[in-house]
């Protein structure tokens, strides 16, 4: 459903540069990913910043960021309009896997300050039951559903169904959960199809030949070459 499908560099380039920091996201910029991806935790002053595991300090004195300033943490840790702000430069697509409930309003602020970037920003959820209450409140922005078939229940057709329910865009799952039957199934009910840790040539190859709608990959020039070799980008 979307053509040329989105490839999001998850925390940056993080196969070439240290992860989460702005010279992975601008990294992953120049060797050409169309989507920047990370994860979003809010400080206890309300400020979104970008973080895989959501807590900082020397190993003997962790502490979460939720419980932290934003003054207090390490300078290398990005905020989260600073990603944005990258995106917006550049015109790429953003997905936020955001880990904290508190999060989705403040990320909403930023995306209606910066115009246009809402449509193109994705904002991950793995809690399906929080998914659902929150659904009705953001309809504004792209909800997508992160999950793996293994945890679907009722399979991924009812899924897709009270996703489409919800209004949530998309459904993101591991590579090794996608097939064809399952994208089309997705695009069926016109949700989109995300597919992550797609670290190998012949896993980016195969998703992109499926119809995948984006693809999350920490080696940004394969999935390039791999894309141009689809003959998906330019």
């Amino acid at each position: 459903m979307l053509r040329p499908p989105l490839l999001f560099a998850p925390r940056g380039a993080r196969a070439h540069e240290a992860e989460n920091t702005m010279p992975a996201f601008r990294l992953a910029v120049k060797l050409g990913a169309t989507g920047l991806e990370s994860d979003v935790w809010v400080t206890s002053d309300g400020v979104p910043v970008l973080d895989h595991d959501g807590v900082v300090g020397p190993r003997l004195r962790r502490r979460p960021i939720a419980e932290s300033e934003s003054g207090d943490l390490p300078l290398t840790l990005p905020r989260l309009d600073e990603l944005l702000d990258l995106a917006v430069e550049h015109d790429l697509a953003v997905s936020l896997d955001v880990k904290d409930p508190e999060g989705f309003a403040a990320i909403r602020a930023l995306l209606t300050a910066r115009g246009s970037l809402v449509n193109r920003t994705y904002l991950c959820c793995e809690d399906f039951d929080l998914l659902c209450e929150i659904a009705p409140e953001y309809r504004d922005l792209n909800l997508v559903d992160s999950s793996r078939l293994a945890r679907m229940k009722d399979g991924p057709e009812r899924r897709l169904a009270q996703l489409a329910d919800l209004g949530v865009c998309a459904l993101n799952m591991h590579h090794s959960d996608w097939n064809g039957g399952l994208v089309t199934l997705a695009h069926r009910f016109e949700r989109l199809a995300f597919g992550w840790d797609a670290q190998f040539d012949h896993t980016i190859s195969t998703l992109l030949r499926m119809g995948i709608d984006a693809v999350y990959s920490d080696w940004v020039d394969r999935m390039i070459d791999a894309a141009r070799a689809e003959h998906v980008v330019a």
